[in-house]
């Protein structure tokens, strides 16, 4: 999508869904050197308010702003301004599947760089039980199509 597809108050409910595996859990946390035992210690976090390992909540996020992606932003982005307001009101466990919906919360055209367009998104993450496990707000530059910018550069 470029800036000028995206409509305030939209919501794209997105088709990809995804399971998320011990396997994912298990290498994202080590990769990103998160020793934290209740991601993956089984009896720690057996003793946990959780009573199971809960997934990283990076990666959570990461799926969450991830599946939007082909839908949304795939060749038209030029980049994220800032991520904001990110919260995760429900674990993720591993065997969970997440879906996702993005909302347009606001757009606008840069100022300093008139091609493009900054567009306000929220993505909202739920499990397979309808649960919101990860809100996240998002700023991202956005391409402009060049027959919109033509035309107000002419008039």
């Amino acid at each position: 999508m470029y800036y000028e597809d995206f409509v305030i108050g939209e919501v794209i409910k997105h088709a990809v869904t995804r399971t998320v595996t011990e396997t994912d859990n298990l290498l994202f946390t080590t990769l990103t050197m998160n020793v934290q035992p209740l991601h993956l210690d089984a009896e720690f976090a057996a003793k946990s308010m959780y009573g199971e390992r809960i997934v990283n909540s990076v990666f959570t996020l990461g799926v969450a702003t991830g599946i939007p992606v082909q839908e949304t932003t795939l060749g038209t982005t030029l980049g994220n301004l800032g991520f904001r307001d990110i919260e995760f009101p429900k674990p993720v466990l591993i065997g969970d599947t997440l879906r996702v919906e993005t909302e347009a919360l606001d757009k606008r055209v840069s100022k300093s760089r008139p091609e493009t367009g900054i567009i306000g998104i929220e993505h909202r993450a739920f499990n397979q039980r309808g649960e919101l496990v990860c809100r996240v707000r998002r700023t991202a530059l956005m391409k402009r199509r060049e027959s919109e910018v033509s035309v107000e550069a002419t008039t």
